[in-house]
């Protein structure tokens, strides 16, 4: 992304809370204006940590952050317009709905006039013109959320810092907060920073998505380019369901390398991320780009293997098979007449083209 363009800014920013552990090393990140960006991963993996640095709450222990170009590291979090969602909400329980709302606004001196038409139209915002007057502990869960989403967006923010702001709701009130959110953010044009450790979340809110572990940003990509084209197996394996399998380069014939597998067997695959002949690779394979008894021939890799367990998930029937020495190998086939008459214990050819392969960096288990 190019510089001008950039309204969020992390340069070479490292954190250490012992002056020894980098809890983040050597983050980098440039964030468009009215970008929807999603820091994810796994807990520990300084996601929450980036987002504290930028609030303003945590101060960095090396680098430089910018909102617009300007440095904001010294600029104390109140005087930074950020307006921020947590998880447990954060609204004051003495107070009304409307007096939460207007809370941000009497401290930025605002005209009393003026602050009962922003709470009106952050309200509106939320679905909840009628709950002004109601006391937080009056709300359910999720007007809970909309309440404090609605105190993020009430003094009209260039950018709001979300952390973990739907992990306590449940999964029904979770997946229509999702859709809200990201409805609030494509209507408002407003920039968001959001942070889960919820593949799908990511998945299903996000403009772009910065897969965070151990303190390293692994992959910065869309949602569409990191299911697809993981650049190593820690991604490959967080986001999504992955088959994997182990071995070691035989050849390479540009951009496809032949893998022995240690379970006996040779693969073709994409050459991604593993270094030439002799090195080992971890195989990336998604289940619903494997086919189950393929024409004979028609792809560049076919095994034989046997069925172990067949979960029935209404559109999809999830078939686990020994395949290739390992019995945890996912198949994810449509439910389909025809393929009603599978059973546990059924052995028949698996197949997948060597484009829908990836070979990665190893992890070994």
């Amino acid at each position: 992304m190019d510089e001008p363009t950039a309204f969020v800014e992390f340069r070479n920013v490292q954190k250490s809370y012992d002056g020894e552990t980098l809890v983040v090393k050597d983050f980098n990140l440039a964030i468009a204006r009215g970008e929807f960006v999603t820091m994810l991963g796994p807990s520990g993996s300084g996601k929450t940590t980036c987002l504290m640095m930028l609030a303003g709450f945590e101060p960095a222990t090396h680098g430089e952050i910018l909102l617009g170009g300007k440095p904001i590291n010294d600029v104390p979090p109140h005087k930074r317009g950020i307006g921020m969602v947590f998880q447990n909400y954060a609204l004051f329980p003495h107070m009304s709905v409307a007096e939460n709302l207007a809370f941000p606004l009497m401290v930025r001196k605002i005209p009393a006039a003026e602050i009962e038409q922003k709470v009106s139209r952050a309200l509106e915002m939320v679905e909840l013109p009628e709950f002004g007057k109601r006391r937080p502990a009056q709300l359910s869960g999720g007007q809970q959320q909309r309440v404090a989403v609605a105190r993020a967006l009430v003094f009209d923010p260039e950018l709001i810092l979300m952390d973990e702001p739907l992990g306590a709701l449940d999964k029904q009130l979770r997946e229509q907060m999702q859709y809200e959110i990201k409805h609030l953010h494509e209507t408002l044009g407003i920039t968001m920073v959001y942070v889960t450790h919820d593949q799908s979340e990511a998945l299903t809110m996000s403009d772009r998505i910065a897969v965070f572990n151990d303190g390293v940003v692994q992959q910065l990509a869309t949602p569409s380019e990191l299911y697809e084209k993981p650049e190593n197996a820690f991604v490959a394996s967080f986001i999504g369901e992955n088959n994997r399998l182990n071995g070691a380069v035989s050849s390479v014939e540009g951009s496809v390398c032949v893998v022995d597998l240690d379970g006996g067997g040779t693969v073709r695959a994409a050459k991604v991320n593993v270094d030439g002949v002799g090195a080992r690779a971890s195989l990336s394979i998604r289940p619903e780009r494997i086919e189950l008894a393929p024409e004979s021939g028609s792809m560049a890799n076919e095994f034989r293997g046997r069925i172990e367990d067949l979960i029935y998930l209404g559109d999809h029937i999830r078939v686990r098979m020994s395949v290739a020495g390992t019995d945890e190998f996912i198949v994810k086939v449509r439910n389909t007449a025809s393929r009603g008459n599978l059973k546990k214990g059924d052995e028949m050819s698996v197949g997948w083209h060597s484009e829908d392969c990836r070979a990665l960096d190893p992890i070994e288990v």
